[in-house]
């Protein structure tokens, strides 16, 4: 297996949570309910989601790409394709493709690839993921500025519960805007108060309805995390 997982020092989001990204919720435009319910207003979490095209997520067969990480002028990547339905993934590397059936029994290199292929998945839907993980709080904040635009935004700070996962106890401090996009998030391992690691979010593009951030820097602008290749299906 490449060993690049091990030594980029990107967060490596693993989480105490159950990872239940195939379950579906209903659309926001369309809340089913009857004669006798109100509408359930919707949370900051899902509201985010939804904005980012969440309940477009159920029409999803295939979702691909490639998650890229440049460091000067190093360069590291890895590949996936995702049947989100069937829980099956293909992972390749410059050396490997492994193919896997998430939630069954795995060898190592099989979970090698399921933990890159988490904590990826993370990166690229992390709206999402708000809605998918369970073992988690909520906190917000108004008016914050942000660490490195240093505009005025919105705080949804997420904590992963500290049992269990491979990484418990992690925090992440998500800056959106008044569309609910994320704009800048800072990680926080082990729930510190100093940031681990903090990235913009930027190059949004619509695939198929659902808004993907493509690119993610640091302050310096020398670390640069970006997805390409995407496919939705």
């Amino acid at each position: 297996m490449n060993k690049h997982l091990w030594v980029l020092t990107i967060p490596l989001m693993f989480f105490a949570c159950k990872d239940a990204s195939t379950q579906q919720v209903e659309s926001t435009d369309e809340v089913e309910v009857t004669s006798s319910e109100t509408p359930k207003e919707l949370t900051t979490a899902e509201t985010i989601a939804y904005k980012n095209g969440y309940e477009k997520w159920k029409d999803v067969n295939e979702i691909s790409f490639t998650f890229n990480v440049d460091r000067g002028e190093r360069h590291f990547e890895r590949s996936f394709v995702w049947h989100p339905k069937e829980e099956k993934v293909i992972y390749r590397n410059n050396t490997d493709t492994i193919s896997y059936q998430r939630r069954t029994e795995l060898d190592s290199l099989q979970t090698n690839a399921d933990k890159a292929f988490i904590n990826d998945k993370y990166w690229l839907l992390t709206p999402f993921q708000l809605i998918w993980d369970e073992g988690t709080t909520f906190s917000e904040k108004e008016k914050q500025v942000a660490p490195i635009s240093k505009d005025t935004l919105s705080v949804l700070t997420i904590t992963y519960d500290s049992e269990g996962g491979y990484t418990p106890g992690d925090a992440y401090d998500l800056y959106y805007d008044t569309d609910f996009l994320l704009r800048e998030w800072v990680f926080r391992e082990g729930n510190q108060e100093a940031p681990s690691m903090i990235t913009t979010w930027e190059d949004y593009e619509d695939f198929n309805g659902i808004k993907i951030a493509k690119m993610h820097k640091d302050s310096t602008g020398n670390f640069k995390l970006h997805f390409t290749n995407i496919e939705v299906k």
